[in-house]
């Protein structure tokens, strides 16, 4: 009796949180406090111990608070929607909440962090720190994901020891890439499908990652995400553009090349 093909390697709960952070605008989170407005807040990242660094408006109620709690800290939740690149009728991806006590950083401290963040990822809203922005930490007591397949509670020791996807920062480049430039290849891709998956709906991009790529079924009524797996994960630019051509069913699994004369 033949056995049935084993599982294919997804992105960890962890890891997408990880990459949403990591893409995300300047000011792309809502910071909020009890008793005060949402305010934006940009998030630069998680360190190894669970602590989340944001930036927010100096002048604030949040920063206030904070300042006035020292270090016993206020609670606070930042809030993250994951939005697909594309122009999608729906373009949230997956929301996340990220949970926890709100403190203030030792302006000592601030131009060494903030140099450390600058050197892992160059983020312009960092230079205005001082001026009219104050970084601030938050020690995360919970982080809850959610999509179109439910909600998910992240532990804080996975989240602080997973890494980004290799490829979320330029996630957007080929997602445009390939709907704006290349809609062949997406028909190529998805020609395999069952049609009751295509039926009567528009395929859109919808995420890229090293274990394959997120299409979205738009249609009439609901829309429908699915998920095409690589043969294998992908580490190198080189690798995605095989992998895709494997999808395609492309013989020309290293490009295509000038004739030998």
């Amino acid at each position: 009796m033949p056995q049935p093909a084993p599982a294919r390697p997804l992105p960890s709960t962890a890891e997408l949180v990880r990459s949403a952070l990591h893409r995300a605008s300047p000011r792309a989170a809502l910071l909020a406090i009890d008793g005060t407005a949402p305010i934006a807040a940009s998030v630069h990242g998680i360190d190894e111990n669970g602590i989340a660094l944001a930036s927010i408006d100096d002048d604030s109620p949040a920063h206030a608070l904070a300042w006035q709690s020292g270090a016993l800290g206020v609670p606070a939740l930042l809030e993250l929607a994951d939005t697909a690149p594309l122009e999608l009728r729906e373009p949230v991806r997956s929301l996340i909440w990220l949970r926890g006590q709100l403190t203030t950083l030792d302006p000592d401290d601030v131009p060494a962090i903030a140099a450390r963040l600058l050197d892992a990822r160059p983020d312009e809203s960092l230079l205005d720190l001082g001026h009219t922005t104050a970084l601030v930490r938050i020690e995360l007591h919970s982080v809850v994901v959610a999509d179109s397949s439910g909600a998910e509670s992240v532990p804080i020791d996975d989240l602080a020891a997973a890494q980004p996807d290799p490829f979320s920062e330029h996630e957007a480049c080929w997602l445009h890439h390939l709907e704006h430039h290349h809609p062949e290849m997406l028909e190529m891709i998805i020609r395999k499908l069952p049609a009751s998956v295509l039926r009567d709906g528009r395929v859109r991009p919808l995420g890229l990652d090293r274990f394959g790529l997120r299409l979205r079924i738009e249609r009439a009524d609901h829309d429908k995400d699915i998920r095409i797996a690589f043969p294998a994960p992908v580490a190198s630019a080189r690798e995605l553009d095989q992998a895709l051509r494997i999808l395609m069913g492309c013989p020309f699994l290293n490009g295509l090349r000038a004739r030998q004369p």
